[in-house]
C-alpha cells in the first residue's frame, strides 16, 4: 500500500480517472447489481475508532474484524502485527483461514489511521477471493483503492489523507480528488452522505472536488440533464454523424459519445454515468433506457 507521509509532496487532480472509472465498471461485472448493494451501509465511524488508550493489537484485530464482517468475508481470521517498511502495509494473500496484515510501525502513535490502513489492506484479500485483479502493480491497486471507496470502507483512507504548510499525509494510490470522486459515485448510487464523518478539513475539501466531476458525469450528453453546450455540441456531432455514416466522430476533442451506424439507424453508444458500462441507444429523440449493469435510468434526448 501507498504511503506518503512526513511531507512528502501529493499529487491532486484526477490523473487515474480512466482506471478508477474501469475499477467500478468491473465491480460490477464481477459482484453484479445486488452484490455491490450487499455493501450498504457504509462502515461505521464507530467502528474503526483507535484510541490512544486502546491496546495496540487488540485494537487492531478489533478493527481488522469489523473490516472483515463488513466486507463480508467468511472465516477470514486477520492477523495483524507492526514491523519497520518503507509502505504502509502489506498482506500475504494465501489460501486463508488466517491472513497476515504487516503496518508499517509508524501506525503505532498514528493510531487514528490504523482503520484506514486496514480498509486497503483486508480489500486485497476480497478482490484475492474474487479473483479480480488488473494487470500491473499500479492498476492493481487503483482497483484496490477504488473498491475499497466503493464498498464502503475506504472513506477511511480519505479522512487519513492531512496537509498544511510544513507537512502532508496521504494514505493510497489515489489522488486526495479521486477518492472524493468515488466516494461521492457511491453517494449518488447509495443515497448516502459521507461527509460528516470526515475528521480531516482537507479530506472534506477534496470530496467536494470528487463529487463535482461525479456530478459533471450525469450532465453529459445524451442524458436530458445535459446543459445548453453539451446539447449544441451534441447535435452538431449528431449532423456529422448523419451526413458521412461511417466517418467516426466529427473533428475537435474527443466528446464522452460516439455515434455508430446500426441495421436500424444510427445509434449513439455513451458510458453509463453511474458504472461506466457504455450504452448504445437508437438516435430518435427522447428515449428512456436502463443500464443492464447498475439498472441506472438513463433519460436521453438522442
Amino acid at each position: 500500500m501507498s504511503d506518503s507521509p512526513h511531507g512528502s509532496p501529493v499529487v491532486h487532480g484526477f490523473p487515474h480517472l480512466a482506471t478508477v472509472r474501469s475499477a467500478i465498471t468491473a465491480l460490477y461485472r464481477r459482484l453484479s447489481y445486488d452484490g455491490v448493494h450487499r455493501f450498504a451501509p457504509s462502515l461505521l465511524p464507530a467502528d474503526a475508532a483507535f484510541a490512544d488508550s486502546d491496546d495496540l493489537h487488540l485494537g487492531a484485530q478489533r478493527v481488522a474484524r469489523a473490516m472483515v464482517q463488513h466486507l463480508r468475508l467468511p472465516d477470514a481470521r486477520m492477523v495483524v502485527a507492526f514491523r519497520a517498511m518503507e509502505h504502509a502495509g502489506s498482506v500475504e494473500l494465501e489460501a486463508g483461514p488466517e491472513y497476515f496484515i504487516e503496518l508499517n510501525d509508524r501506525f503505532r502513535t498514528h493510531r487514528r489511521d490504523i482503520g484506514a490502513a486496514l480498509s486497503h489492506e483486508v480489500m486485497h484479500v476480497l478482490l484475492h477471493r474474487l479473483g479480480l485483479q488488473f494487470p500491473g502493480t499500479r492498476d492493481n491497486e487503483i482497483l484496490t483503492d477504488t473498491a475499497a471507496a466503493y464498498l464502503g470502507a475506504g472513506w477511511l483512507l480519505l479522512d487519513a489523507f492531512r496537509e498544511d504548510a510544513t507537512s502532508s499525509q496521504k494514505l493510497g494510490y489515489l489522488t486526495p480528488e479521486e477518492f472524493g470522486y468515488v466516494l461521492a459515485k457511491r453517494a449518488l448510487a447509495f443515497d448516502e452522505d459521507p461527509s460528516p464523518w470526515f475528521t480531516s478539513p482537507q479530506a472534506y475539501t477534496a470530496y467536494t472536488k470528487g463529487r463535482a466531476q461525479a456530478l459533471r458525469e450525469r450532465l453529459q450528453p445524451p442524458l436530458t440533464a445535459a446543459g445548453w453546450a453539451g446539447r449544441r455540441r451534441y447535435a452538431k456531432d449528431r449532423r456529422y454523424a448523419q451526413d458521412h455514416p461511417g466517418a467516426g466522430a466529427a473533428p475537435g476533442p474527443e466528446p464522452p459519445y460516439a455515434f455508430e451506424t446500426a441495421r436500424d439507424g444510427l445509434r449513439v453508444a455513451f458510458p453509463c454515468p453511474t458504472c461506466h458500462q457504455r450504452n448504445r441507444v437508437p438516435v430518435r429523440g427522447r428515449v428512456r433506457a436502463r443500464c443492464a449493469l447498475c439498472r441506472t435510468v438513463l433519460d436521453c434526448t438522442t
